[in-house]
Order: structure tokens, then C-alpha cells, then sequence
């Protein structure tokens, strides 16, 4: 809800939540029908009872105490609900900073990530751990990158980890340029994507997502960039030690065979745990695997250890609540609206 801004004899005044104020044309309304209620109270009480007998036998029916009491309690609601939207009076500067690290998540999205030795497969798994991990954040800029033969900036370093999560859900890998595992190539751009952040945090971390399997043998240039600007890959493995064959896919995403190589031989892909294992140790980082569960929490725990540096900061406008008046007078009415008895014969 859009919060309203408007000025009253030169002050500053707002509400935050103004859709509680329907609240109070509420309680108006609910007031006056049972108002008119009470007021009509004697008479349908006279069509009952003769008015000879109305003393006798229903004493102290009053007009004033019911009304009094629907009062109190109507001015309680009304007050509950402008409390509710939050009015506000005068505004003040403030410069609210963001400190965090620079995370870039390195996805593999080559066809050996569509394996299914892991439920409900390698990739799904990958993105299983990586929104744990967009949920776990704490004011840290994260970047995306996915790669198979090549890598590509899917997501630029943002703050913004709603954007992050749907540019992840777009990874695919039947959409990647040119096939294969270059993990060099993604360790080769996540430094570039640390060179061009703006206010750069000292701890930086490549969270690398794969099943370890690199077909170029470029990794070692990716490992001595990310060692000159001191960025630790903390890599999750994704897959299992005995391998799967890799599914062809139909457009349906049903299974209608596997991959086989230039033999005819279906292509069974496995855990590189050495691989991966190798790329962290080199550049200060660790290795993470989980075969039945979310190895992200640990990767958190890490992350969280860093050294937090100021990434950004903007000047925000700050409004004084004035909402507790409303609250206390809401409360007095309550107790108020108690302590009234609806007859002269209760308050004997």
C-alpha cells in the first residue's frame, strides 16, 4: 500500500497503512445500528410486556447506559483503526548504509546437470540449494552466472534477491550457447564481476554449483585470477559418486534416452569430488556436499564469518510515528465500554 503524503497548516503529515482506515467509517456505521437498536430497545420491549408490568418485571432497562456502552466501544475501534494506519508528523534525513560481501553464484548448466542420480535432479538440486542460499542472506550483493561451454552473466551484482531468484529459474541448459564444462570460464568471469562492483567488499566468494566434471582444463587460469584478488569458491558438488547417465529430453521434459558418445556408448557422469575439492583449497575455500540433504547452511555459516564493508549507501526520509495517542485513548474507550452495565438493576 502506497503510503499518503499530504501537509496540513504547514506540517508534514502521512499515513503508512492508510487501507485501516476503512476501519473507521466501519465502526461509525457499526455504531449507529446498534444505537438505533438500543434506542428502539423500550418499545419492542413494550410490545411484550404491558407497560403496567414493565417495572415489575424487567427493571432497569435504560436507554442511556446501552447507548454509552456502544459509544465507548465504537470511539475504540474508530481509534484502533487510525492507530492502525500509522499517521505520521515531520520527516527527517537519514542515510541508511548496506554492509555485506560480494557473493557471485556459479551455476553449471552443461546436459550432465540434467542427471537424475540426485532427486529431483542435478540442476533442480542446484537451484534447490541456491534460493536456501538467496534466503539465508543478509545484505549481501549476490551475482548469477550460469556456464557450460562458455559462462554468461545471467544476474548482475544486485541486492535485489527476488530479481536473482528469477533470472536463476531461467537457467537452462538446453538453452546454453555451446555445450560442455568450462568451469575456468566462470572463475575466468566472476572476477571480472568483482573488478567492475562498484565499492567492492574485501571478502569476495565465488559459490560454485557443479558435478565437478571440467572438459577444457582451463580451471588453473580461473584459480590464479581469483587468488590475485584474494576470492575464496566455496563449491557445493551436486551428483553422486556412482554416476548417471545424462537424459535426452524431449520438449515435454520427458525422458526418450540418454546421451551416448561417438561409440554409441551411453555417457555415464559422475562427482568430480577432486576437482572441486582442488579449485577451493587453491583459492582458501571448501568444499561442501550433502547426498540427501542442503549443504547451502553450511556455505551460510561461512559467508556470515567474512568481513562485512560498507557496499552502499542512500539518503532515506524518516517519519515520526505518532500513532501511540491513538492506541492508549483506543484502550481508554475499551475499558471504558467494560466497566459501563447495560441496565440500572447490574449497577445496584
Amino acid at each position: 500500500m502506497t503510503p499518503w503524503r499530504f501537509t496540513f497548516l504547514g506540517y508534514k503529515l502521512g499515513l503508512a497503512q492508510p487501507l485501516f482506515l476503512a476501519l473507521v467509517p466501519l465502526a461509525l456505521l457499526a455504531g449507529l445500528i446498534v444505537i438505533i437498536l438500543a434506542v428502539r430497545r423500550p418499545t419492542a420491549l413494550g410490545k411484550v410486556i404491558p407497560s403496567r408490568l414493565a417495572n415489575v418485571l424487567a427493571p432497569g432497562v435504560s436507554i442511556v447506559l446501552p447507548v454509552l456502552q456502544r459509544l465507548s466501544q465504537t470511539a475504540a475501534l474508530a481509534c484502533f483503526g487510525l492507530a492502525l494506519a500509522q499517521p505520521q508528523c515531520g520527516e527527517r534525513a537519514e542515510v541508511v548504509k548496506r554492509r555485506g560481501i560480494d557473493v557471485v553464484v556459479a551455476l553449471d548448466a552443461s546436459k550432465s546437470m540434467l542427471a537424475r542420480d540426485v532427486a529431483p535432479s542435478r540442476l533442480d538440486r542446484a537451484r534447490l540449494e541456491l534460493t536456501t542460499l538467496l534466503d539465508e542472506l543478509k545484505g549481501d550483493r549476490v551475482a548469477v552466472i550460469a556456464f557450460a561451454g562458455d559462462a554468461f552473466i545471467q544476474c548482475p551484482l544486485t541486492s535485489d534477491y527476488g530479481a536473482a531468484r528469477i533470472f536463476l529459474r531461467a537457467i537452462d541448459p538446453n538453452q546454453m550457447p555451446q555445450g560442455g564444462t568450462n568451469i575456468g570460464s566462470a572463475l575466468l568471469l566472476a572476477r571480472q564481476v568483482f573488478d567492475n562492483a562498484d565499492r567492492g567488499s574485501k571478502d569476495k566468494v565465488i559459490v560454485l554449483l557443479s558435478d565437478g566434471e571440467d572438459l577444457s582444463g582451463a580451471i588453473d587460469e580461473g584459480i590464479e585470477a581469483l587468488k590475485e584478488i584474494n576470492a575464496k569458491v566455496l563449491a557445493v558438488g551436486i551428483g553422486s559418486d556412482q554416476g548417471e547417465p545424462i537424459p535426452v529430453l524431449s520438449d515435454k521434459g520427458e525422458v526418450v534416452g540418454y546421451k551416448k558418445d561417438e561409440n554409441g556408448t551411453t555417457v555415464i557422469t559422475r562427482l568430480d569430488r577432486a576437482g572441486l575439492t582442488r579449485v577451493a583449497k587453491d583459492t582458501g575455500g571448501e568444499f561442501f556436499y550433502q547426498p540427501r540433504a542442503v549443504a547451502i547452511p553450511d556455505v551460510v555459516k561461512v559467508i556470515d564469518a567474512l568481513q562485512k564493508a560498507e557496499l552502499e549507501s542512500k539518503l532515506t526520509m524518516k517519519y515520526g510515528e505518532i500513532f501511540q495517542p491513538f492506541v492508549a485513548l483506543g484502550l481508554f474507550f475499551l475499558v471504558l465500554s467494560m466497566l459501563i452495565v447495560p441496565s440500572w438493576r447490574w449497577a445496584r
